[in-house]
């Protein structure tokens, strides 16, 4: 909903600020006074086109700022969370500049966005319609949407929307493996070899090290030899072994605790130590046994590691990359294997999703035809009321490809004037009958439990119509009014007689120049703005009697 508008430099506005509240609010003034231009100006806020000439004379820029009562909207909190853009108390800030060269920018919750988002966001903000911004009527996506809204056919559409998902899904997965199968089927002997001859060499995590290390002591035995039976002779063998003055300092310590046991530690670290010296020189043996030099054995380690250097340098740098690509292999083998499965059991699924699909989309065909003849009377009758008694209102059904919401195409014709073919609405309506089929369609749409989520703007509605229809006019605009924000700018006083808050446009000249603004009315304000629209330049004591009672009788 539309809390306030602000509008600086924009064509005669120079700057105004208005507050709109739930209900009716309806715009009124002289012709030229301006009135459009306050619609033109939501509309350029909710991501309409930019241009040059909505600059005011002489002002480097045009502005207009909008805030919007948005509340727990998940839809637009969406748009926004990608952008980082949060709602801040139920409120949303949008915020549009022209430059004089034509060029804009936009912000939203005081962020800089594209004014793409704008257009995102405007659905779910406010609906525009006027003599020039019938887009979303003419929208074949929008008609048919409004034909489910009025068919109430939420949970069918989730349901044909996640089957046409799941169908989409499994064709794409056949498609790619029908697209790449041959070219597997290419690779599957360079695989095949590459496997064997990995599985061939028979390697080992961590063999790489192991053979490295063995590869070093065969290549210096003799002087691991040296080294070895040096450090045994000091540990063990020799008199002056540290073994030997371990065991001494041990007796030693032995006969100082039978004097003070407060050398009892000593001893048993001594004794501790001669233990660790036995082990490490009885290893040192061990290992002095083992050494031998073996050219045979040193060759074959050398070729083994040729061997692993070899497939390290096609198929990766260490062994563990070797047996990673080997698993990649095995995989692709067994994905060309099991390839024709896989597409048979995808063909199975796509047969039985598309006939799960079909059913569905068959009910909500079903659904569409029941829901498009009802709204057809519906519609008529509403457009009888609203000085279009002749005009006939189809919702046509045709066959569609298939998508997510079915495989109907929903497309609204009429025929205006008696004897024609119905129509698209584009090719046969006037703006001002437009605007009374718009009107007419969310009168049929609008439930009484439907909450207050956008904004309906409707210009010009009233346009070539007087009398009765324009009173069957106001009296829908009411109706809408009790479930959405509605603003409409009207030349009649039947209309403005049903507004909840009226405001009057008007121009003034001001140091030579243009101005228009835009004034709230009051109660008595009101009543001589109504009786002004009835009399024309010069207010009668008889239209503001007229006055007084077309406001009364709206009430009624």
């Amino acid at each position: 909903m539309l809390l306030e508008l602000t509008v600086e430099n924009y064509a005669v506005i120079e700057r105004l600020s208005v507050r709109f509240y739930t209900g009716l609010n309806l715009l009124t003034g002289e012709t030229g006074s301006g009135k459009s231009i306050v619609v033109d100006a939501l509309g350029l806020l909710l991501g309409g086109r930019a241009f040059a000439d909505m600059v005011r004379s002489g002002e480097p820029r045009a502005r207009v700022a909008g805030i919007f009562e948005v509340g727990p909207s998940l839809p637009i909190r969406r748009l926004l969370e990608p952008a980082g853009i949060e709602i801040e108390d139920g409120e949303l800030l949008i915020e549009r500049e022209v430059l004089l060269e034509g060029k804009s920018r936009a912000w939203v919750g005081s962020r800089p966005v594209a004014a793409s988002l704008l257009k995102d966001l405007a659905p779910w903000l406010a609906d525009i319609h006027g003599q020039h911004d019938q887009q979303l009527l003419f929208s074949a996506e929008a008609q048919r949407d409004m034909l489910d809204a009025f068919a109430a056919s939420r949970d069918l559409l989730s349901r044909v929307a996640a089957t046409y998902a799941e169908w989409r899904a499994a064709g794409a997965s056949l498609e790619e493996l029908e697209r790449s199968e041959q070219e597997k089927l290419r690779l599957l002997d360079l695989w095949s070899f590459q496997r064997k001859e990995i599985e061939a060499a028979g390697l080992e995590p961590g063999e790489d090290a192991a053979l490295d290390n063995e590869r070093r002591v065969l290549q210096n035995v003799q002087r691991l030899q040296e080294a070895a039976g040096a450090a045994y002779a000091a540990l063990y063998d020799s008199p002056e072994s540290a073994l030997a003055l371990t065991r001494l300092a041990a007796k030693r310590v032995d006969e100082l605790c039978r004097i003070d046991t407060s050398l009892d530690s000593v001893r048993d670290q001594l004794s501790a130590a001669s233990l660790s010296l036995q082990e490490a020189s009885y290893t040192l043996r061990d290992y002095l046994g083992r050494l031998e030099a073996n050219p045979g054995r040193l060759d074959e380690v050398e070729t083994r590691m040729a061997a692993i250097d070899r497939l390290k340098r096609k198929y990766g740098q260490s062994l563990e990359e070797i047996l990673q690509f080997l698993e990649e292999v095995r995989g692709q083998i067994a994905s060309v294997e099991n390839a024709g499965e896989r597409m048979e059991e995808l063909r199975r699924r796509q047969k039985k999703l598309s006939g799960e699909f079909e059913k569905q989309a068959g009910e909500l065909t079903a659904a569409r035809q029941t829901a498009a003849r009802k709204l057809e009377k519906r519609v008529e009758a509403e457009l009888a009321q609203l000085a279009m008694e002749r005009a006939v209102f189809r919702a046509g059904i045709a066959p569609a490809p298939w998508s997510e919401s079915g495989a109907d195409r929903v497309e609204f014709l009429v025929s205006a004037n008696p004897g024609e073919e119905p129509r698209a609405l584009e090719k046969v309506a006037s703006g001002g009958e437009i605007s009374r089929i718009a009107l007419a369609l969310k009168t049929c749409l609008t439930g009484p439990k439907t909450p207050f989520v956008r904004t309906l703007v409707f210009d010009e509605v009233d346009a070539g119509v007087g009398g009765a229809a324009a009173e069957g006019i106001g009296r829908r605009l009411k109706k809408l009014a009790a479930t959405s924000q509605v603003l409409c700018v009207t030349h009649l006083p039947q209309i403005a007689s049903f507004a909840d808050h009226h405001y009057r446009v008007e121009k003034r000249e001001v140091h030579g120049r243009t101005m228009a603004g835009v004034e709230e009315l009051d109660a008595a304000a009101r009543t001589r703005e109504v009786g002004r629209m009835l009399s024309g330049q010069k207010l009668t004591p008889e239209a503001l009697k007229h006055a007084e009672q077309l406001i009364r009788l709206s009430v009624a």
